[in-house]
């Protein structure tokens, strides 16, 4: 049976237990109440028979010890009692002497007789109302002493009641109404509970508290669990759950019950909130600080009901370095390749010579080979680089360079004097620059294409300087380059990538560690390109010498 039933039905049993134990409390203290009223009623008329001056004084003559039934019942005792019946419509008005004789009756037949209750209460001078059983039925009844009109002597009682009926009368009369509203109450609370148990459901989304309880329980787990940062906002926007990674990642602080914009998320992200993709999850790309995110966000939709959004948060900083890396290692690896080739060439050259007898020739190209060594860089002045690092990265970077006809240079002003400590940085700035100087001078208009870089060590403390041959920068705000998001590659212009990130990344992440990234020239139409500079603090190890004096390519 579902919770919403079992509730609604758990609902009714309770209003009908309460329902009728408010009627039985309210029943009860109704027939007490009209008891006590027909046992004043009953009193009252009582007290005022035994005051009659007629009946005192027939009780109060002689009397008979067996009265005559007949004398009796054509008597003044018996009319006036029965008068005193009609008018107050009791069950019985019942006037006895002092032996408990019945000197009145409504059935003449009793009279002579002792009465069937006992009359001993009043005769000892007692006013009583008791619930007793006589020859006439249950009844209310108050017994009252007649005196003499002689010495004040008791002299017999006066006995008045009101029928039991009556008084049940009067209650299923009162509890009429109290009836009525608690039928009523209950079909209220019926209906009550029915629309309760049907929000229920709409608010639970049609889900048993075992269902909830699991969904909580696999929120937990999902959210705090897995390695990415999770967002949730409510149909109206403000944010209902965010974890640790998410509040880390995007540097937030107490998010819940804010809306997005107010905890200062990026444009890019709020941008995809304001879109009404369906329940299609669209993503983008941001720079926080040092981090390099992908943010997605999707609708979610149940039973045609808007529940809000879900953000995803990716970290990707670490992807983007080694991507730089990778690049570089493809680039060196299709060098490899490329030189492999060219040397069992080389290797079919010498076999040929020994084979036709020239050994004097084969041994001078032998000597000619190993001067030159097996791997040739197309970098120019690469000899100027001492770090094998460096020397590696810039090695390949220039052969991926060669591929699109740009000849990438290392300047002469070049002077380091320690080895790459932090390469992931490095590699990140570095790249970032030479691959936006390289389109741009692919994109440049010059007959020459060419990147030149030129690297100075200052204790440990890296500069570099990176310009190109292309037609410069086309923008009035030089300091936009840096803004997350901006790129001139679509234009034609060739500063990046296309995706607006490098720039800004490489921005951050110097000056993170206190240095900077900032456009020296923005060039011109004619040439040369622009000019970005860059100091990286920390980037080398101040204590270790770089030795050897490089490789020159």
């Amino acid at each position: 049976m579902p919770f919403s039933t079992r509730m609604l039905l758990q609902q009714l049993v309770v209003i009908v237990l309460m329902m009728t134990l408010a009627t039985v409390v309210y029943g009860w203290l109704t027939f007490q109440r009209l008891s006590s009223e027909v046992g004043a009623k009953s009193l009252a008329v009582a007290q005022s028979l035994s005051e009659d001056q007629g009946i005192r004084a027939a009780l109060s003559g002689r009397q008979p010890a067996l009265p005559d039934p007949r004398v009796l019942a054509v008597g003044p005792v018996q009319r006036v009692a029965e008068v005193v019946r009609v008018r107050t419509d009791a069950l019985f008005v019942v006037v006895t002497d002092g032996q408990g004789v019945r000197w009145s009756h409504p059935n003449p037949a009793l009279l002579g007789k002792k009465v069937s209750t006992s009359p001993e209460a009043a005769l000892s001078g007692q006013e009583i109302t008791v619930q007793e059983v006589g020859t006439l039925g249950a009844s209310v009844r108050s017994k009252v002493p007649v005196r003499s009109l002689a010495d004040n002597s008791i002299v017999g009682e006066v006995s008045v009641g009101y029928a039991m009926q009556d008084v049940l009368d009067g209650l299923w009369t009162s509890a009429g109404p109290i009836l009525g509203v608690g039928v009523i109450t209950l079909v209220l609370g019926a209906l009550g509970s029915s629309l309760l148990s049907r929000r229920l459901r709409v608010h639970t989304l049609g889900l048993e508290p075992e269902e909830i309880g699991a969904l909580v329980q696999d929120q937990e787990v999902v959210l705090y669990g897995i390695a990415e940062g999770v967002i949730g906002l409510s149909a109206s926007g403000l944010v209902t759950v965010c974890n640790a990674k998410a509040t880390r990642l995007l540097h937030l602080d107490d998010p819940v019950g804010k809306t997005p914009a107010e905890l200062g998320l990026p444009r890019p992200v709020l941008a995809l909130l304001e879109a009404d993709a369906g329940d299609a999850a669209e993503s983008v790309q941001v720079v926080i600080e040092q981090s390099v995110l992908i943010v997605s966000a999707r609708k979610v939709v149940r039973a045609k009901r808007d529940l809000g959004w879900v953000i995803m948060v990716h970290d990707r900083t670490d992807v983007v370095a080694l991507t730089q890396q990778l690049g570089a290692v493809g680039a060196l690896t299709t060098a490899l390749r490329a030189q492999r080739h060219e040397f069992a060439n080389r290797l079919h050259t010498v076999s040929g010579l020994l084979d036709l007898g020239h050994a004097e020739q084969a041994a001078d190209y032998l000597h000619l080979t190993l001067e030159n060594g097996p791997l040739k860089y197309p970098l120019e002045n690469g000899g100027l680089l001492s770090d094998t690092y460096l020397l590696a990265f810039l090695g390949a970077k220039s052969a991926e360079a060669a591929e699109k006809g740009v000849q990438l240079r290392i300047g002469e002003g070049t002077v380091l004097h320690h080895r790459v400590e932090d390469a992931q940085n490095v590699t990140t700035v570095l790249g970032n620059l030479v691959d936006n100087a390289v389109m741009a001078a692919v994109a440049g208009s010059g007959p020459d294409r060419w990147v030149e870089v030129e690297l100075l060590s200052d204790r440990a403390a890296l500069h570099l300087l990176v310009s190109d041959s292309g037609n410069g920068l086309q923008t009035a705000d030089l300091e936009q380059v840096f803004t997350q998001g901006y790129s001139t590659a679509a234009s034609g212009q060739g500063t990046g990538h296309g995706e607006g990130l490098g720039l800004a990344l490489s921005r951050q992440l110097a000056r993170l560690g206190g240095g900077d990234v900032w456009l020296v020239s923005a060039g011109s139409d004619d040439g040369p390109g622009a000019v970005f500079a860059a100091r990286l603090e920390n980037a080398l190890d101040f204590n270790a010498q770089v030795r050897g004096e490089g490789t020159h390519g």
